[in-house]
């Protein structure tokens, strides 16, 4: 019903083939999408590279989000090669392992610091270098967690750090409404990433995640990517400063 036919997207956030931003990638590129792809240093490009390959990514560049001069040099490819772009998901996070693994009220101040930058902090700057190249209707997208409502456990300052990514979002899509620019953030239940497997007791909350949810079944990357494609879409133009859950039901059970 819908087609990204000759829309161009940015990927931010491929780790492996199971990442939550390549199940995007997937999806985008099924509807029609071109697509450009980052990775985050040599040892991350050796996972990476293949999946652009497959996926006829027209751009692969480096992308550490803490290098101004890496995020300058992609968005002079991006110009070059597209000379615009319509869609930009941002799917990065990261805080120390020291801090992840403590209480919230032990985090240290570079931990937290860090923590907001590259998880939070890297999405406006991705936007700011995204909005000169963006024409009406295009859609902005970052991932999320449960964990900035409600308490889970072993999730600590990731929580906390999502939830100013949500307000982010909002706060961003209230911003670029007027410019026709949609603003929304994924928030997928529990399930088996990269980095999601930092998290201490990560199996466990995999196990209670599928016990306690409607469909007892965990959300994929194909979900993800099938719900980000739409609204990626002309369809969903009108659809922004959202959180939208994509858990089978998840966070409705108390």
């Amino acid at each position: 019903m819908f087609s990204l036919k000759g829309k161009k997207a940015l990927i931010v956030g491929v780790a492996n083939s199971q990442s939550i931003a390549w199940g995007c990638a997937k999806a985008m590129k099924a509807q029609g999408a071109e697509l450009a792809l980052t990775y985050l240093n040599d040892k991350a490009k050796k996972h990476v590279a293949p999946l652009a390959e497959e996926s006829g990514a027209a751009i692969f560049e480096p992308l550490d989000v803490t290098s101004p001069q890496q995020i300058d040099a992609l968005y002079r490819q991006i110009e070059k090669v597209w000379g615009r772009l319509d869609i930009l998901l941002h799917s990065i996070a990261f805080c120390p392992q020291a801090d992840l693994h403590g209480r919230v009220v032990d985090c240290s101040a570079e931990g937290f610091g860090l923590a907001m930058d590259v998880s939070v902090h890297s999405f406006l700057r991705l936007i700011r270098k995204s909005e000169p190249l963006m024409p009406p209707g295009s859609s902005i997208m970052t991932v999320t967690f449960h964990g900035s409502e409600k308490v889970i456990s072993n999730y600590n300052i990731m929580g906390p750090v999502k939830a100013a990514l949500e307000s982010t979002t909002r706060y961003v899509a209230s911003e670029l409404g007027q410019k026709g620019i949609s603003v929304n953030a994924l928030s997928p239940g529990p399930l088996a990433t990269r980095a999601a497997s930092g998290i201490a007791s990560f199996d466990e909350m995999l196990a209670d995640a599928t016990e306690r949810s409607p469909t007892r079944k965990l959300a994929t990357i194909e979900d993800i990517g099938a719900y980000a494609a739409f609204l990626a879409s002309d369809e969903a133009m009108n659809i922004t400063g959202v959180v939208h859950p994509i858990d089978g039901g998840y966070r409705i059970i108390g």
